[in-house]
């Protein structure tokens, strides 16, 4: 199989796993318009070991799912909701390779401490352009009181998503260090 084809499939498993992680967590705990959202798992695993244009890749594609729920079917984000989780998620997966690429030895293992410090500066973008989206993009292109209601949403869907990041980020540095996972990624990104 071609080096492409691998990156392909890792992408599809990866994107796949996001969206499934995302409806089985969201499941679990939902109230309102906040929603617990594992999805980064997927992100996580494609930006630390297959860099920043997979991680930037998977990162839109696990957004797709929490785009339309939040967008449409579950929320009041509408067309925003479509546009900015995927947005979002893509830079967590950008910043986060370009951190890893960066920061952790080449062909692995990697250091756990090391994985979980980039793994939660990886979300720094995305939490700015989550504030951009709600305070700037919300009031402009929803109405008054769907626009209000958002709003006062930001605070509790921050927290959530910083509790959220930690969780993933020790779940990263756990693999880290995994032979067995690094050994099986591999197979797919070099």
């Amino acid at each position: 199989m071609s080096s492409k084809a691998k990156a392909t499939a890792f992408i599809a498993m990866m994107a796949a796993l996001g969206n499934a992680l995302f409806i089985a967590s969201q499941t679990i705990f939902t109230t309102g318009q906040v929603a617990l959202d594992l999805s980064h798992v997927a992100t996580y695993i494609a930006a630390i070991y297959g860099g920043p244009i997979l991680g930037a890749v998977v990162g839109a594609l696990v957004g797709i799912g929490p785009a339309i729920y939040f967008g449409y079917v579950g929320g009041v984000l509408g067309p925003l909701g479509l546009f900015g989780l995927p947005v979002g998620k893509a830079l967590t997966g950008l910043t986060t390779g370009f951190l890893s690429k960066t920061l952790l030895p080449s062909g692995g293992p990697f250091p756990s401490k090391r994985t979980v410090l980039i793994s939660m500066l990886g979300y720094v973008p995305e939490c700015v352009f989550t504030v951009f989206l709600f305070r700037v993009l919300v009031p402009v292109f929803l109405p008054s009181e769907t626009a209000a209601f958002l709003i006062a949403l930001l605070t509790p869907i921050l927290v959530k998503a910083w509790i959220e990041i930690g969780f993933i980020s020790v779940l990263m540095g756990a693999l880290a260090g995994n032979g067995g996972f690094l050994s099986f990624v591999r197979k797919f990104v070099s």
